[in-house]
């Protein structure tokens, strides 16, 4: 069995990690977030260099405020 850590989110950010994976197939918020992860991980190293353009920025933020996370 592979080795296991806690990490802590915010409970409304769990609440709404629940809510969203309904009759997705996700058996539970963990399973999402380790997906989600690890979907992130394989884009391998973050660079320094990286920087969103103006409407990819705008895009993000809309996204955001859509799923409740910016007023």
């Amino acid at each position: 069995m592979k080795e296991k850590v806690t990490i802590k989110i915010p409970k409304e950010l769990y609440l709404k990690l629940k809510a969203m994976i309904k009759g997705t197939g996700f058996s539970s918020v963990t399973e999402f977030i380790v997906f989600t992860m690890r979907t992130v991980a394989m884009g391998g190293k973050i660079s320094e260099k990286a920087k969103f353009k103006k409407e990819e920025l705008k895009e993000i933020r809309e996204r955001l405020r859509k799923l409740g996370y910016l007023k």
